[in-house]
């Protein structure tokens, strides 16, 4: 037992440097994957929000619910439609969106994190202008516009709400919906939503919750995770065809708000316990850190 409590301090020791680096600073985290599904999964990921914050960071938490939206539209007999990865969005489809985003999903993230003690205050991009957004102009192969319905794309944040929210000692949970300039909610993707808020505060570290570990240059090779990744690496593994796929529009996000003022950006397995604490407070990390 003496050896175990040892160990344990020198967890705390190793984390201490962290803990004082960063605190007071803004950390953007995209939640999302498995550990939106799974409830082990999201209760280590508020016990990691809530000690952020308790130790004086700045957590802000963005959110999505594509796969909770796809089990309303089923259960309400309505299929899903996707175009490049992006859901095309009647009006009846923003409806359901906007009840499982704001009415389900939102409210599930609060009830969790402020029931082990935190102080979420749960949003949506209406709330306050948050997030005003514009229609996505999609055009096909040959030319022609192809028509998403009411799928966004951000245009600016309102981050003086942001800022207030942080100053009174609160953790915003936002949701990625978006308003136009008639009025009209947006769905946005998550992603693009928490680069844009993390470059309008100018956050320190933007953290993507994923499932995967990060950005490996053998996909089928878990040695060759790449731990540390510069903007000027990154055109050339593009290039190379090791950034591709899932991960291509991952890694857009994280180049424009690095690009925008961000420090530091990070793409972690959502799916591993406490991976936002072991990402953020240990020498080693897990998952792969992005920087200037």
């Amino acid at each position: 037992m003496g050896y175990e409590k040892v160990e344990l301090a020198n967890v705390l020791i190793e984390a201490l440097p962290y803990v004082n680096r960063f605190r007071g600073h803004k950390i953007v985290i995209k939640y999302g994957g498995n550990a939106m599904v799974n409830e082990d999964l999201k209760t280590s990921v508020m016990q990691d929000i809530h000690l952020m914050h308790s130790v004086g960071m700045h957590p802000i938490l963005i959110h999505g619910g594509g796969p909770m939206i796809s089990q309303m539209m089923d259960r309400l007999g309505k299929p899903s439609v996707f175009i490049e990865g992006l859901r095309v969005t009647d009006d009846e489809t923003m409806e359901i969106a906007e009840m499982v985003l704001a009415g389900q999903v939102n409210p599930d993230i609060i009830g969790k994190l402020n029931h082990i003690g935190g102080r979420g205050v749960g949003l949506s991009g209406k709330d306050g202008n948050l997030i005003r957004a514009k229609k996505i102009e999609m055009m096909d192969n040959e030319g022609n516009s192809v028509d998403l319905g009411n799928v966004g794309e951000v245009v600016s944040v309102n981050q003086e709400l942001i800022e207030e929210l942080i100053r009174d000692g609160y953790i915003p949970v936002i949701s990625s919906v978006g308003m136009d300039d008639d009025g009209q909610a947006l769905n946005i993707n998550a992603d693009y939503v928490a680069s844009a808020v993390a470059e309008s505060i100018e956050a320190d570290k933007f953290v993507l919750l994923t499932d995967v570990a990060g950005v490996f240059r053998d996909f089928n090779d878990a040695e060759t995770l790449i731990s540390r990744l510069s903007l000027s690496e990154i055109d050339n593994l593009i290039e190379e065809n090791i950034i591709l796929g899932g991960m291509l529009p991952k890694i857009q996000c994280v180049v424009e708000a690095l690009k925008g003022g961000v420090a530091h950006a990070h793409i972690v397995d959502g799916r591993v316990q406490h991976s936002l604490l072991l990402e953020i407070f240990f020498d080693e990390g897990i998952g792969t850190m992005i920087t200037h």
